[in-house]
């Protein structure tokens, strides 16, 4: 170990949290785009709403990739016979998420950098937001599969690709929890950027401020709710483990309690006359932090909990192989010799 496993698991835990909001901003900030592009063409302002939102897309990129390389060391780390297998488990498609990020990557560049020259070429422009959204939800797919499958193996003698993996329980509950945290995610993030421009640059949009943080609201209201339905659905879809998951079970519980009062936080606001909208930004971000933070640690109790049997079982044959090196030691240092122990 390159530092204690407390440390390692702390960056794990941290920076993969850290990363996934970045992520949400990202994949949400898509969808969003696209959405009002197409809004945008029956009326003009929704377009300009939707360059808004995509200029926010390549910043948050770049940070959730930074961001990316702490877990995706600790997780090598902590985790290393288990994510491995899980790599190789899914072949072909886990290495072809580097030709797909380098992909997304150059055409949501593309989609921002050339939005005023495509401007007579809508249908392509709008098509080159089409395919970068559907990278967006397919790569993290490729990802949520990879993790889902390190966590059991002894479903690994029955797994042939990435398909197989795809059909393990709780892939999809999972999956839609996620796909469901980024338009709420990029919801308060439109709050957030629209209480921060000045005039001029509010004026541009075509829209009111209020409407603006009003309809950041509503995107981070609407999913949310749904999340009452997914989230449990999720959690009830986890695979049973040899080890006790009550402190999962009691981590998304406290979870789902502060989610309701984040979620009435947001209904209220969307219903807040224009002098008083945005009173309870600050409130409702501390309260996801903390369900957030609830999230990742409840993700790696359940991680710790799958994995303990088989790490039990590795612990005790390597002990067995050592004992029996050990003895065979002995009896060659009797004769004048010695065993390596380079197996």
């Amino acid at each position: 170990m390159p530092a204690p496993e407390p440390v390692l698991i702390g960056v794990l835990i941290i920076f993969f949290l850290m990363h996934i909001v970045f992520v949400n901003f990202m994949v949400g900030g898509a969808f969003l785009t696209l959405w009002y592009q197409l809004r945008g063409l029956k009326e003009k302002r929704y377009d300009d709403l939707a360059y808004e939102i995509a200029a926010t897309i390549t910043a948050n990129k770049s940070i959730a990739v930074v961001l990316g390389v702490g877990p995706l060391l600790a997780i090598n780390t902590l985790y290393t016979v288990y994510f491995y297998t899980a790599n190789a488990l899914t072949g072909a498609f886990w290495i072809s998420i580097i030709p797909l990020v380098i992909t997304a990557f150059v055409l949501t560049y593309i989609h921002k950098y050339l939005w005023h020259q495509m401007e007579r070429m809508k249908w392509l422009h709008i098509g080159l937001a089409i395919v970068v959204s559907l990278l967006f939800l397919f790569i993290p797919l490729i990802f949520l599969t990879n993790i889902n499958l390190m966590l059991f193996p002894e479903k690994w003698g029955t797994i042939r690709g990435f398909f197989s993996a795809l059909m393990l329980p709780n892939v999809f509950s999972r999956y839609a929890h996620f796909i469901l945290a980024c338009p709420a995610m990029t919801g308060l993030l439109m709050v957030w950027l629209f209480r921060r421009k000045n005039e001029v640059e509010i004026a541009a949009t075509g829209f009111e401020r209020v409407e603006l943080i009003r309809k950041g609201y509503q995107w981070a209201f609407w999913p949310t709710a749904a999340q009452f339905v997914i989230g449990p659905l999720a959690l009830l879809t986890l695979p049973e483990t040899q080890e006790s998951i009550h402190s999962v079970i009691a981590v998304f519980g406290v979870a789902i309690l502060v989610s309701m009062g984040m979620a009435h936080l947001m209904f209220t606001e969307t219903r807040r006359p224009a002098e008083t909208i945005g009173k309870s930004f600050a409130p409702i971000c501390a309260l996801m932090l903390v369900v957030v933070g609830l999230m990742g640690a409840g993700r790696h109790l359940y991680r710790e909990a799958a994995v303990a049997p088989h790490r039990e079982l590795v612990r005790a044959k390597t002990e067995d192989y050592m004992r029996k090196v050990e003895e065979a030691n002995r009896e060659a240092a009797a004769k004048g010799g010695d065993v390596r122990t380079s197996q």
